[in-house]
């Protein structure tokens, strides 16, 4: 299969599902573990199955309810563990910028470097 730049539509949900289910460096964790509260399953994790589908598949319905209910509980922390992350990115970012900043003194009248000679 010959690939082009045609083919955009076709492998843009993957494009998504990758960008949701990576980790942001702002926040240290997934967009899909934000907003679900959870990592996602891929779907070759269900095809071969992996640790953590088998441990899922061989509890009782009110041991998964309970878990997903701790899991819910959670997330509230773990999106409050995300907003220090993104507030100590923002401040390192910050700081990053601020050093590259050249203070100017100016008075009334100058108009810096765009002063215009009558």
């Amino acid at each position: 299969m010959t690939e082009t730049y045609k083919d955009w539509l076709n492998k843009l949900p993957y494009a998504l599902w990758a960008y949701r289910t990576s980790i942001r460096s702002s926040t240290g964790v997934t967009l899909y573990s934000l907003l679900y509260g959870m990592e996602d399953v891929l779907l070759v994790e269900l095809r071969i199955h992996s640790l953590r589908v088998m441990m899922e598949a061989n509890l009782l319905e009110s041991e998964w309810a309970k878990a997903r209910h701790e899991e819910l509980q959670m997330i509230d922390e773990k999106r409050l563990r995300a907003l220090y992350h993104f507030q100590g990115y923002q401040r390192r970012i910050e700081r990053a910028f601020n050093k590259k900043v050249r203070v100017r003194d100016l008075k009334p009248g100058d108009l810096g470097i765009y002063s215009y000679k009558k």
